[in-house]
């Protein structure tokens, strides 16, 4: 009786440090409504810079990321818009102040292509909108820390994540007592992707294949990992990831009708990302950090995509890809 309870007592511990540890990084340092390096209440800038995205979530945190970088590197004051609120203020405590309606107009709108140029660090502008596709990571990089300050989870969603990796801790603990656990987090996107990436970019999505030499890979370096996961398309992801192993757990069965906002958090608090495709899935790994694979080379070389599209700035050097198999595409052109 008393080696049991004293695995048990061990097994608790091991939860308690993996959730400790996991808390320290997503409270690096205090935060305070309207503080940070990036923005400064003590003095007000001059002028008025929003932005604001058409997509969602992940789109949003891009431009959110990007007004941040690009305002401070002109000096300029950096509001939040209605529009851009919405998605983010239900999750993080932001620093930006709200943009007063007054201030709501002869706003020029100043278009980002999907990476830094010299041009966007000397914009003479006091009064912008930014618009387009400021999503990379070429943007707000130089500002890291802070970034991750920013995309601080406010407390409710950092106890749902914590109790949903608690439990499958305890789970993976009930099946193998005193084993390690590595968590790495997987988003899978499909949804509108699996008609618009082939039919109008000449691209193809994450299929079967890629997830399992992806897994095989991060099991290669961390034997103890197990996998969370994360979708637009949960039924296809059980169809399609082998699951025989016991070390894959699915968000959707943990947390029931999870917000995209909650999934972010989830696996954000993985130590490591396999990721596929789009923004949300780039944030899910930014927010992580440690090891990433996602998926490379999936548009055809003459796919009109890459006009607006540079695998450089959307996936960051250290990050590691797997070629596409675009096998699909080619056989359909012959």
């Amino acid at each position: 009786m008393c080696g049991s309870g004293g695995g048990q007592t061990r097994e608790l511990r091991e939860v308690y440090h993996f959730i400790s540890a996991q808390q320290r990084y997503l409270n690096q340092e205090p935060r305070h409504t309207n503080t940070s390096s990036l923005t400064s209440t003590s003095q007000k800038l001059p002028g008025v810079w929003i932005s604001s995205s058409a997509g969602r979530l992940g789109n949003q945190l891009g431009m959110y990321a990007s007004l941040l970088s690009l305002a401070r590197l002109n000096g300029r004051q950096a509001y939040l818009c209605p529009s851009s609120a919405k998605y983010l203020e239900p999750l993080f405590n932001l620093s930006l102040p709200r943009l007063p309606e007054k201030e709501n107009v002869n706003l020029t709108e100043y278009w980002l292509d999907d990476w830094m140029e010299e041009k966007y660090k000397s914009i003479s502008l006091m009064r912008v909108h930014l618009t387009g596709h400021g999503f990379s990571w070429t943007f707000f990089d130089r500002y890291r820390d802070d970034i991750k300050r920013e995309f601080t989870f406010l407390p409710i969603i950092r106890e749902t994540t914590d109790t949903f990796l608690r439990s499958v801790a305890a789970k993976i603990h009930s099946q193998f007592s005193g084993a390690n656990i590595t968590f790495v987090g997987m988003h899978v996107r499909r949804g509108d992707y699996v008609r618009i990436v082939p039919n109008y970019r000449r691209g193809v999505i994450a299929d079967a294949g890629y997830l399992a030499k992806a897994m095989e890979r991060m099991r290669g370096r961390y034997p103890d990992s197990v996998f969370i996961v994360a979708s637009d398309d949960v039924t296809w992801c059980r169809h399609n990831i082998n699951v025989s192993r016991g070390d894959v757990y699915f968000v959707a069965d943990g947390i029931p009708q999870a917000s995209s906002g909650q999934d972010i958090a989830v696996l954000a608090a993985c130590n490591h990302t396999i990721m596929t495709i789009g923004t949300f899935g780039f944030w899910c790994a930014y927010l992580a950090g440690g090891d990433v694979i996602y998926l490379s080379n999936n548009f055809l070389p003459n796919s009109p995509f890459l006009r607006i599209f540079r695998y450089k700035a959307a996936y960051l050097p250290n990050w590691e890809g797997i070629p596409a198999d675009l096998s699909s595409l080619t056989k359909k052109k012959t």
